[in-house]
């Protein structure tokens, strides 16, 4: 096992770093303190290095316009109704940053430069990234303290797990953003094969806010639980695939140890994720390829995400992702790669 790492510039008062994480089996993980990002994942292939999610040319590139490519995105993953939250009698305004609405946090946890601490053991290799998000930034209440902690094993497996804790009752549904294009970087993710243990996902509206509650998978577009081709799914001609251009949906998981399975085209490497999240949103790179400065050299559906999470709401009623003062919040995720 092996962990090195490198100073690249400077940002926000803090070094910006780039850390290589390597097992002895010749997978390599590349991660930035910008964003604690998973900035890249390599493995071996036929003698040669297969990159297995989207990434930048560089990781200068990272900060100079928000990309969600591999980052911890928080306070709030995805889009917020009106961007209000309503709390007994009171509501609380966040900024409105997409159309009518709230999305992603504002200036995010995926846009700050965090702390770090790298950790070496016998048979794995860690970094530990740690960020407070202060009372009021973004208009969030609560000093919301971070922890994010990436560690790559000898079995192929990279963990991610995320700890908060805030001062203040607080709203909370981050996620780690990462691509998956497990047929190389610069692929699409047509023949890209996923299982998914949901039988369940939430429709969404134009604005893609879900409509209401859930529906069935059974006899959809949307039934990945036996295992099918992403192309199948995005050429299906489904109403909710085009009003997105794809997927840009919540999936409500089982709760099966395995959530969900990613398979190359030609087999060579797939992905196991189990997470303790009740959901996995999955959006497929609808917009990649147009006119983003960064990604236009991305291909539109070059990878899909796979982010745990809580689903977003229909309304301003979010119950579901209040984090109570005093209380450590936990999420956990497992990314088993196989090649």
């Amino acid at each position: 096992m092996r962990l090195t790492f490198k100073k690249y510039g400077w940002l926000q008062g803090r070094d910006l770093c780039e850390f290589v994480l390597e097992n002895d089996h010749g997978m390599s993980v590349k991660l930035l303190n910008y964003g604690a990002t998973l900035e890249d994942v390599a493995v071996p292939v036929d003698g040669a290095k297969r990159h297995v999610i989207l990434s930048l040319k560089q990781a200068e590139d990272y900060s100079k316009e928000r990309n969600f490519l591999g980052g911890t995105v928080g306070r709030i993953a995805g889009r917020v109704w009106r961007g209000q939250w309503k709390n007994g009698d009171h509501i609380l305004q966040l900024p409105i940053n997409d159309g009518e609405n709230h999305i992603h946090g504002g200036f995010g946890t995926d846009q700050q430069v965090w702390s770090f601490r790298p950790e070496r053991g016998e048979d794995f290799v860690s970094v530990h990234f740690s960020l407070l998000d202060p009372d009021g930034h973004n208009g969030f209440p609560g000093n919301l303290q971070l922890e994010a902690t990436y560690t790559l094993n000898n079995s192929g497996e990279l963990l991610y797990d995320l700890t908060a804790y805030s001062d203040k009752l607080t709203i909370f549904n981050p996620t780690n953003h990462t691509y998956f294009c497990l047929d190389g970087l610069g692929t699409e993710i047509n023949q890209t094969r996923l299982f998914l243990d949901a039988d369940y996902y939430l429709p969404v509206k134009e604005d893609g806010l879900p409509v209401g509650g859930m529906e069935s998978v059974e006899g959809t577009a949307f039934d990945f639980r036996k295992g099918k081709s992403m192309g199948e799914a995005l050429k299906s001609g489904d109403a909710q695939i085009a009003l997105r251009e794809g997927l840009d949906h919540p999936f409500i998981l089982n709760g099966q140890k395995t959530a969900a399975k990613v398979v190359a085209s030609d087999g060579k490497v797939s992905m196991k994720m189990s997470t303790n999240a009740p959901a996995i949103v999955i959006y497929t790179a609808n917009s990649f390829g147009k006119g983003e400065k960064l990604v236009k050299d991305l291909p539109q559906y070059g990878g899909l995400t796979l982010e745990a999470q809580n689903a977003p709401a229909p309304s301003n009623d979010l119950r579901e992702i209040t984090l109570e003062p005093g209380k450590t919040w936990r999420r956990h995720v497992s990314w088993k790669f196989d090649y």
